[in-house]
């Protein structure tokens, strides 16, 4: 399994001596990490280090996939090799950039690879020292990525998809933003005519907790029926999120749901149709 709760991370730590990461975005993730972080806590930035910006988010969204090559360079870079156990987490309850790192490091075919529920919060509460020195990793050579399609499908694919009973679309941003009543980032609000609507935040209990394993199998398993996982895309609003809900399926045992990379902000820059309202 690939979550950790907070309280075991101190064992964790002292068995296995992880490479740590501090996973935020945002325009003021770095302040915020020098501000307050795990001790020995690397900084990986999402929007520059774990994504390929582009001029146009019409082609790729706002936070497109970063090239493998670059990627295997920010492993090595971290100290992280095919056997290095890694801690990540990030200040948004593992929901946004902490949850992106997994998905990119599984994605590689990495194993040991931890996110903490309910993130740097979760560990400040359960007495973990939290710091505001900076140390670095010492770095090794550049991480070997084999030649692998990732678990990705492009809005060709997403168009086909919501018109076939066999496949499934999964929105998980939160449910105004897929109705359609406002949109605070991207052009237009609304969603992917035949997707369903599963927020992501439904993944955690009030306590900002991933829930346990059997309640998210349940969860998903309504959600999805009798349809294959691997007949199941995700998205969010620019493939961050998403990846909350793809490490939640994989908790719940339901493994190869693919990501819509480009998600709502590439879908709402170009002309497809727009949908309004409750979940079909």
């Amino acid at each position: 399994m690939y979550i950790i709760k907070s309280s075991d991370v101190p064992a964790y730590r002292e068995q296995y001596n992880p490479i740590v990461i501090d996973a935020r975005g945002g325009p003021d993730a770095y302040s915020r990490y020098v501000a307050r972080h795990l001790e020995g806590a690397q900084f990986v930035d999402l929007e520059t280090q774990l994504s390929q910006k582009t001029l146009n988010a019409a082609r790729g969204g706002r936070h497109p996939l970063l090239d493998m090559k670059s990627f295997s360079a920010l492993l090595g870079k971290l100290g992280i090799t095919p056997g290095t156990h890694v801690l990540v987490y990030d200040d948004k309850a593992g929901a946004n950039a902490a949850s992106r790192f997994w998905w990119m490091l599984k994605s590689v075919g990495h194993k040991y690879v931890q996110v903490v529920s309910g993130g740097l919060d979760a560990m400040e509460k359960a007495g973990i020292p939290i710091t505001t020195d900076i140390l670095s990793a010492a770095a090794v050579a550049p991480y070997p990525i084999p030649d692998i399609k990732l678990p990705v499908v492009d809005v060709d694919t997403v168009t086909k998809a919501v018109k076939d009973t066999d496949a499934l679309v999964i929105d998980v941003r939160e449910a105004y933003r897929y109705r359609g009543e406002s949109e605070p980032i991207d052009l237009i609000a609304g969603h992917i005519p035949g997707a369903v609507n599963v927020p992501f935040i439904t993944n955690l209990d009030a306590s900002g907790q991933f829930l346990p394993a059997e309640q998210l199998a349940e969860k998903y398993g309504d959600v999805i029926g009798s349809r294959a996982p691997e007949n199941v895309i995700v998205h969010c609003g620019s493939g961050v999120t998403a990846c909350h809900t793809l490490l939640a399926l994989e908790e719940a045992g339901i493994p190869g749901a693919k990501l819509y990379v480009g998600s709502w902000s590439e879908w709402s820059r170009n002309d497809y149709p727009i949908a309004t309202g409750e979940n079909p």
